[in-house]
């Protein structure tokens, strides 16, 4: 996969195996998994894996999560972006918009400018009807990122016994 989004202080570009000391940092603090199930990673090699299931995204769907990269650094701060996803929601398939960064790079808007780009691409070049996003509804600041981006609110589900806000925005371009 050759895309690669821009922002102001971001560059989002496809994940590579070279990212799993990244990954194993973000996805191994328990406070980066309060919301996802609290299932930190234990091992570089579950990082290595989730890499593993990004490029076989990339490589099925033609779309997958984005690394995040700090332009003024060079730095990876965690990852963005759109993925097809079939796993969430029982009882339908979608292009799924989401984000996870390292806790050092919470609360500075990153998430919000990524998540911009990312449905810029996702309406503009993919042309997809519709985004869905999903958040834990005590996520506070996941909500919030999800209502400035324009994101709809449109009911709530129950996914690995938690309550979660859903999510939608029609293409506005179509």
């Amino acid at each position: 996969m050759t895309i690669k989004l821009e922002t102001k202080r971001l560059i989002l570009r496809p994940v590579t195996e070279a990212d799993a000391n990244d990954f194993f940092e973000l996805d191994s603090n328990p406070k980066v998994h309060v919301f996802l199930g609290n299932q930190p990673v234990k091992t570089i090699s579950e990082s290595e894996a989730m890499i593993a299931n990004i490029l076989e995204q990339y490589k099925n769907n033609g779309l997958g999560r984005l690394a995040m990269v700090e332009k003024s650094t060079n730095a990876f701060i965690g990852w963005a972006g759109l993925k097809y996803e079939d796993q969430l929601r029982k009882e339908f398939n979608y292009y799924d918009l989401g984000y996870r960064l390292k806790e050092q790079f919470w609360g500075k808007g990153y998430a919000t400018e990524a998540s911009f780009a990312s449905l810029d691409y996702g309406f503009k070049d993919l042309k997809l009807k519709e985004i869905g996003a999903a958040a834990d509804v005590n996520h506070s600041a996941s909500n919030s990122i999800l209502k400035k981006i324009g994101m709809q609110p449109s009911g709530t589900f129950v996914y690995d016994d938690e309550l979660c806000n859903w999510y939608k925005l029609k293409n506005p371009y179509l």
